[in-house]
């Protein structure tokens, strides 16, 4: 009889609150990336900073998880920047299409 085996993966994780505020090279460093990768993923439209040039950049503790999504999607399917933006930006409309079918009482 064979048997089944279960492959288990444990993701490390850290809760950020939405008020934290991180640098450009914080969040590279959260990220576990190079300050450029992200700052192609904002001249794409990925990331959006407050602030007028790289080195005065601050981003929101919800761009941590965006930014780790964004470079896995780069990393795993060989993506450049714009690509990646593409495929963030109809992932956001799945997510807005099934907030939408919520609402009007379907699964």
């Amino acid at each position: 009889m064979p048997m089944n085996t279960i492959n288990r993966t444990v993701t490390p994780c850290v809760i950020v609150e939405e008020e934290v505020q991180f640098t450009l090279i914080e969040l590279s460093r959260a990220c576990q990336t190079e300050a450029e990768q992200l700052v192609a993923l904002v001249i794409e439209g990925v990331l959006t900073p407050n602030g007028e040039d790289p080195e005065r950049w601050h981003f929101g503790g919800a761009t941590l998880r965006r930014a780790r999504v964004a470079l896995r999607l780069t990393h795993d399917l060989e993506l450049n920047a714009a690509s990646t933006a593409l495929v963030l930006d109809l992932l956001d409309e799945i997510d807005a299409l099934r907030s939408r079918l919520r609402r009007l009482g379907g699964d």
